[in-house]
């Protein structure tokens, strides 16, 4: 479920960061410009009708367990709120553990806010990477984005 997840909101957040839909459907989340974790609950209506719709249409094809549905909405949420404390919630060389190349964390995020350019992930970094939306300065540090 969270791989499906993961998939649907890399292409669907890549989506809402085209020119024609920005303003509409994602500029709210955007507006953040100091990351707290208010911000990963800043949506507009559009996003989150989207959001919901792959959560229904996924219990529509698959039955999940009641609790399978709390574990993924709990899982994004914490998630989500992890993500959006900033650059310096995490030690530096996070990005150089393993954890941190192939989980999204505070840092990864943030440079997303920054550079709308990258980073449209929710879990993993895997799509960033596979389809060259992964800051090319990521791997080696990112001292100079938090400036």
């Amino acid at each position: 479920m969270i791989v499906l997840q993961d998939a649907y909101f890399y292409f669907l957040h890549r989506l809402f960061h085209h020119p024609l839909l920005f303003r509409w459907w994602h500029q709210g989340h955007h507006r953040s410009n100091h990351l707290t974790p208010w911000t990963s609950f800043a949506f507009d209506p559009p996003e989150a009708i989207a959001h919901v719709l792959f959560l229904v249409g996924i219990a529509l094809v698959i039955p999940l367990h009641f609790i399978t549905v709390i574990a993924v909405l709990s899982t994004m949420t914490i998630w989500a709120v992890v993500n959006h404390l900033g650059l310096d919630r995490l030690p530096a060389n996070f990005p150089h553990h393993w954890c941190g190349r192939w989980f999204i964390g505070p840092a990864h995020h943030a440079i997303h806010h920054r550079q709308y350019r990258f980073h449209y992930g929710l879990y993993f970094t895997f799509w960033d990477r596979q389809l060259g939306t992964q800051a090319p300065y990521y791997d080696q540090g990112f001292d100079d984005v938090t400036h």
